[in-house]
């Protein structure tokens, strides 16, 4: 029989010839099912006989079914199979009990199963086993809130029903006397009582919890502890135990590590159940599964945390291996776009995996295929709600589903496209309506849609309502920006520009956004392959089996020596286990290729690097070539050490169908033929009136299974296919080959939203698809910025920590945008930015080129370790905008490690302080300038010390400049493309949405405390709290009826000898904050906050300290008391923590010449988060003005002289209520060398008080225990305040 890959998929899907005679019972079909939430979509490839009338020597056959229909069928991949067998064979298979599948050859699947059981949290019953001092890891894990202007703050549950802590301790300890797997030498500072440990797990048993994950600390290294914890719950009962050790064994981070593992045993029994019941429906059938990393696992090895990805991996692998074949291949973004969410993805030749991920609110710690994820699906949501149009994240679901599915559903993205005819109804069977007999209805979206244009047109002013269809394109436009910020952050944020792309487009919503989608980023071609719609099972087909080892290195430098003489005898033994594995699986020999790779970062930094194994064999040249492409700067001065070693193995079938015809190769000899006429051609089913920018447009309708090979399409067009519908815009064309359909666009085609650079440039009002465009550019310029600067520094505090924030201001130094990153930083960048406009210009006249580099309070700081570096946009000599980004440095000088002592008294004490200098002057960098602020002019000071750290800041600083660069470089862009009047009238049209909104916010509140509701004098709330040292914060806030309002400090304590003072910006800070907080709809937080307020500080009180004052604890101790106050005035929310627990720790550099460096160390540690009207508060998580995140233990005890001992929740600290307050932590740590360590925290004396009767919150307490000698009975405990 010829070969099949002669026929072209065209032709495959068009024939209906069946299974020839001579072949029953050979295995000739091939099956691949991709199970969704909502369909489960079946492909499958058989051989047919050629004839006179059809030459095809294959078919293949598409099944689309609900993944969930009991009334006909039990199980949707069952029942995709027995269809496929009546296609395939003409006869009937039985809808229950076993199917003959003798014609099978296999089947592939990809499956939603564990993702949806993730996140409906519908998984096994489990235990987590871990170190004692640890059983709150996965409660508290990176300590990070998830949205940071949530007052009632949600996290996703811990999987783990129970914890069971073993009291055993392994230490790393460079003279101890275990050798640990990864080179590093340890200790056991406590034997595992085992007995005690069995009567745990007998208990947990007995409450009829049958799996368990068991993640120690050090496990990666020494695994001993891990495999007897797992021996002796096997034998108290338990089904199914994950060690964290096995599971994810280069992964040397506790937190990571244990999610992983409780993500796996939470998981793992019910995918087994689930595997083990399909396989009972096929019977012998070898069955494999994608798993997240784009290979195929046979069904018996296939586990929980492999498959959480598992459904979107297969359309990665599609794309790939089609659009993405041949030499003539460009790289390429994936565009998914399903029904509730769109999946975008890079490949430039390989596939691209990271080593961690999120899902269902978890992070998961295993090889997967690098894919963001954005709310927005067809059926996403339409909301106007904040003065902007809004596309998701809420979605409309599979039922009762869009407005258009007759079952009373939300107005949808889909009604949108309904709306304006781009979806046709006569098109869709008939499966609507309560009764699923219904066509699909257009009237009722458009009902919907005018009632909301009105309440457009009555909230924003305008004379006028849109009409339907030009309120659903906004939708649309609104929508294709979101999905395109993933994109960049794919593309420009890792340094490729999105135009060198084509976009590979697949998924049941797709082809009607990807011309918009792809001209927004500026790409001129799209490949919609001719199973676009169901690429994720088609990619099943082409993908190879996979399996992986990998384990921890100990940090060490590479060197050639040390690769020759460990390295590389390790990566040996690992690539024969992988291989070994596929062996065992049926798979070797010339069919299995084997990566290498080593997993490296520079010693002191944290972003690691995946290195393959280079040609020339030398690791460190290629991480550095690596790291100068990713990052764009090297550090000559520090060694490229290897933290993981990791050998990815894949093998194929010996008979593997090959991916169809080079679309590349095809396309350049390819003879186009334009259709002239649509409506003469084979293809043509009707002509339709179609809305697009401009209006309404007669549009040809064509079926694609129609359009032959060099067909080419001119827009408008609706291409149809079995499943899908693709829009060709005007100005794009679309060429039909073997395979594909693929859209080109003419040089003059731009985006849509973004046609005219001068339309809105001098309106007064907004437009409100506009408006919500730009909102979506200006964050992303924002974000993009927040990502330079957390990939291109260096140290713990910004790379890990994420301390900094950056931001987009106007000509006036206001206010445009921010990425959410910490709170304290967002309302004072702006006082910042306009003390250098306007303050400082006879200092420092400002010119293109110049770089500004600031510190000091009365210049808009906050501390002086948050250093905030403001660049000014110039056009034709003039200032057009600003950027600027602020970060906290680890060390700045001062009396203390990490800048931040408790004891300070004087603003000198706290390190190097400037009210601006230019840190670039005409391009210019000043490093002498930038040398004497940080070590020159503190250590001047009596008793204060240079940076402790020089070299980090100086890096970090430049991060920061380049942070502020890509800034420039994406406004300039935008200008390009809209308008440099454009894009300032949108600043003023956010700024002014927010405004309207916060006024809103205040009318609201006016009436809720006014006298009987109707009052029209002003409304006094009032509030107030003190510090631990006595000092009284007192407010008035005085709310009129037309939402302006006055906060009055009036009465707040004067200025203290102490460093709890707060500079004007930190009270500007967390009143923006606070107002942003309570604002219910999901506003950008700008100028326009604090446009309705006045602020009125006391001098020289608390608040508004002099210039010499101590500000450190004012940034980091009083905003907190700041924020507890203004929601206490508005009853909005009881107190939280009031503290940021801030610690520090270090060594000065050694006097002598050639000595060693010093160190400073610096965290902050969460508490307990406030009740309020209908929540519970959150316990263990940062609260207000900051979202730092937390290191790990394990990374804290390999690169400091430490021993964490304990990390967990405060019981019953949070307060007593109908709304309980969340728990505060206890955080455990004994030094192992001498060493300056500070705390400077509060609410150690009065205790956070409750609201509204709730009782008040634990207060928290300090204590220093010293050892004592041998002979002493215990410890020597301090408590200080």
């Amino acid at each position: 029989m010829p070969d099949p890959v002669e026929t072209p998929l065209a032709a495959r899907l068009a024939t209906t010839k069946l299974l020839p005679a001579a072949l029953e019972g050979t295995g000739a079909i091939r099956v691949c099912i991709d199970r969704g939430g909502t369909f489960t979509d079946c492909v499958a490839t058989f051989p047919v006989e050629a004839t006179a009338a059809d030459a095809a020597t294959e078919r293949t056959v598409v099944v689309k079914l609900l993944s969930e229909d009991p009334a006909h069928y039990g199980d949707a991949p069952r029942e995709g199979v027995r269809r496929i067998l009546e296609a395939a064979t003409g006869r009937a298979h039985p809808r229950t009990g076993l199917l003959d599948t003798r014609n099978v050859a296999w089947v592939r699947m990809g499956t939603t199963v564990a993702t949806n059981a993730l996140l409906e949290r519908t998984g096994e019953r489990c235990v987590l086993v871990t170190t004692r001092g640890f059983g709150d890891v996965l409660r508290i894990g990176n300590q990070a809130r998830p949205r940071i202007f949530d007052l009632a703050v949600r996290r996703a549950a811990a999987v783990c029903e129970a914890v069971v802590e073993l009291d055993a301790r392994v230490v790393l300890d460079a003279r101890g006397d275990v050798a640990g797997a990864s080179g590093e030498r340890l200790r056991v500072a406590r034997a595992p009582d085992w007995p005690a440990f069995r009567a745990q797990m007998a208990a947990v048993r007995a409450r009829g919890i049958r799996s368990a994950a068991v993640c120690l600390m050090h496990a990666y290294t020494f695994a001993d502890h891990e495999r007897t914890a797992a021996l002796i719950a096997r034998e108290e009962g338990f089904a199914h135990v994950t060690l964290s050790s096995q599971l994810a064994a280069a992964t040397a981070k506790l937190v990571e590590r244990a999610q992983a593992a409780a993500v796996d045993a939470y998981l793992t029994p019910g995918i087994r159940r689930y595997v083990a019941g399909f396989e009972a429906g096929v019977g012998g059938v070898r069955v494999e599964f994608m798993q997240s990393d784009g290979g195929l696992a046979p069904a018996h090895a296939f586990s929980g945390l492999q498959a959480v990805l598992s459904g979107p991996a297969g359309g990665v692998v599609g794309y790939a291996a089609t659009a993405g074949a041949g030499e003539r291949a460009p790289a390429l973004v994936g565009f998914d776009m399903g029904g509730t969410s769109t999946d975008v993805s890079r490949f430039a030749g390989e596939l691209d995996h990271v080593m961690e991920g999120v899902a269902g609110g978890v992070a998961v710690a295993a090889p997967q295929l690098a894919i963001r994820t954005v709310a927005a699906g067809g059926g996403s949501r339409l909301f106007f709600r904040g003065g902007l149009l809004a596309v998701g994240p809420e979605s409309a679901g599979a039922h009762p589903g869009p407005a258009c599915y007759r079952k009373g559903g939300a107005l949808a993205l889909t009604d949108a496209n309904v709306v304006l005819g781009r979806l046709r109804a006569a098109h869709f069977p008939r499966i609507f309506g309560p009764g699923e007999d219904a066509p699909l209805d257009a009237d009722a979206p458009r009902k919907l849609l005018a009632r909301l244009a009105r309440d457009v047109a009555a909230q924003t002013g305008a004379a006028q309502a849109m009409a339907p269809e030009a309120l659903a394109l906004g939708f649309v436009h609104v929508a294709n920006e979101a999905m395109c910020r993933p994109i960049r952050a794919l593309t420009e944020a890792q340094g490729h520009a999105p135009q060198d792309h084509a976009l590979a487009c697949f998924g049941g919503a797709g082809g009607q956004h990807a011309c918009a989608v792809a001209a927004r980023l500026g790409i001129g071609r799209v490949f919609v392959h001719r199973l676009a719609s169901v690429l994720s099972a088609h990619g099943l087909a082409l993908a190879d089996v996979a399996h992986e080892e990998q384990a921890a290195a100990a940090d060490e430098p590479w060197t050639a020596a040390a690769h020759g003489a460990t390295l590389g005898p390790r990566l040996a033994a690992l690539e024969a286990a992988a291989r070994a594995r596929l062996a065992a699986q049926g798979y070797g020999g010339a069919r299995t290729a084997v990566q290498r790779f080593l997993r490296m970062r520079y010693a002191g930094a944290d972003a690691a690097l995946m290195v393959r194994e280079p040609a020339d064999g030398d690791y460190a040249a290629a991480f550095v070539a690596m790291h100068r492409h990713e990052f764009g700067f090297v550090l000559d001065d520090r060694a490229a050490v290897v933290e993981a070693l990791r050998v990815r193995a894949t093998a194929s079938l010996a008979a593997a169908p090959r991916a169809g015809s080079d679309v590349h190769a095809e396309l350049a000899a390819l003879r186009r033929t334009p259709v002239a006429s649509p409506a003469a051609h084979a293809a043509f089913v009707e002509t339709a009136d179609v809305y697009f920018d401009g209006g309404w447009q007669s549009t040809p309708v064509l079926r694609l299974d129609a359009l032959a090979p060099g067909d080419v399409v001119a827009g408008p067009a609706l291409v149809l296919d079995r499943t899908s519908t693709v829009v060709v815009e005007p100005g794009w064309a679309a060429t039909a080959t073997s395979d594909h359909l693929v859209l080109e666009r003419g040089e003059c085609v731009r985006a849509a939203a973004d046609a005219d650079p001068t339309a809105d440039a001098d309106s007064a009002a907004a437009d409100p698809v506009r408006l919500a465009v730009m909102a979506h550019r200006f964050m992303a310029i924002a974000e993009h910025m927040g990502r330079t600067l957390e990939r291109t520094s260096v140290s713990t505090n910004i790379k890990e920590r994420l301390d900094f924030s950056c931001a987009l201001f106007d000509a006036t130094g206001a206010l445009v945008a921010n990425a959410p990153h910490i709170p304290v930083h967002l309302g004072s960048m702006s006082h910042a930015v306009r003390y250098q406009l306007h303050d400082a210009r006879d200092v420092h006249p400002l010119r293109d080129g110049d770089v500004l580099l600031a510190n000091h309070p009365l210049a808009g700081g906050s501390h002086l370790p948050d250093i905030t570096v403001i660049t000014p946009v110039f056009d034709a000599g003039r200032i057009v905008f600003f950027v600027a980004s602020r970060a906290h440095h680890a060390d700045v000088g001062g009396i203390a490690p990490g800048s931040m002592p408790p004891t300070s008294r004087q603003l000198f004490e706290e390190g190097a302080a400037t009210m601006g200098f230019k840190v670039v002057a005409a391009g210019v960098f000043q490093e002498h300038a930038l040398r004497r602020f940080l070590v020159d002019e503190p250590a001047a000071y009596p008793g204060c010390a240079p940076t402790r750290n020089y070299r980090d800041v100086l890096s970090d600083v430049h991060a920061q400049i380049a942070a502020n660069r890509r800034g420039i470089a994406l406004l300039r862009q935008l200008c390009a493309e809209v308008g440099q009047p454009v894009v300032h009238a949108y600043m003023r049209h956010i700024q002014r949405a927010a405004e309207l909104a916060v006024r809103q916010l205040l009318r609201d509140t006016h009436a809720r405390f006014a006298a009987g509701g109707s009052s029209s004098g002003p409304v006094r709330l009032a509030a107030a709290d003190r510090m631990d040292d006595g000092s009284t914060i007192r407010l008035a806030v005085d709310i009129a009826a037309d939402g302006s309002a006055r906060f009055d400090f009036a009465g707040t304590s004067r200025e203290v000898y102490a460093n709890t003072n707060a500079p004007p910006s930190v009270t500007a800070s967390a009143v923006i904050y606070c107002l942003r907080a309570m604002v219910p709809d999901d506003l950008p937080l700008n100028q326009g906050c604090l446009a309705p307020v006045t602020i009125a500080i006391p001098p020289h009180s608390l608040l508004d300290p002099s210039p010499t004052a101590a500000v450190v604890g004012g940034n980091v101790l009083t905003s907190q008391r700041l924020c507890d106050v203004i929601l206490a005035a508005f009853g909005a929310a009881a107190a939280s923590q009031g503290c940021m627990n801030n610690l520090a720790f270090g060594v000065p550099p050694a006097d002598d010449a050639g000595g060693a460096p010093g160190w400073g160390y610096y965290e902050t540690i969460a508490g307990g988060h406030g009740a309020g009207p209908g929540w519970r508060g959150q316990s263990g998580v940062h609260t207000h003005m900051t979202n730092t995140r937390i290191t790990d233990p394990e990374v804290l005890e390999r690169r400091y002289p430490v021993v964490l001992h304990r990390f967990a929740l405060r019981p019953r600290s949070g307060g007593r209520g109908a709304h309980p307050g969340g728990d505060g932590c206890v955080r455990e740590i004994e030094f192992l060398r001498p060493m300056a360590v500070s705390l400077l925290t509060e609410r150690r004396v009065f205790a956070p008080p409750g609201l509204h009767g709730g009782g008040p919150g634990a207060v928290g307490v300090n204590l220093w225990m010293r050892r004592q000698p041998a002979d002493a009975t215990s410890p020597e405990t301090h408590q200080t305040s």
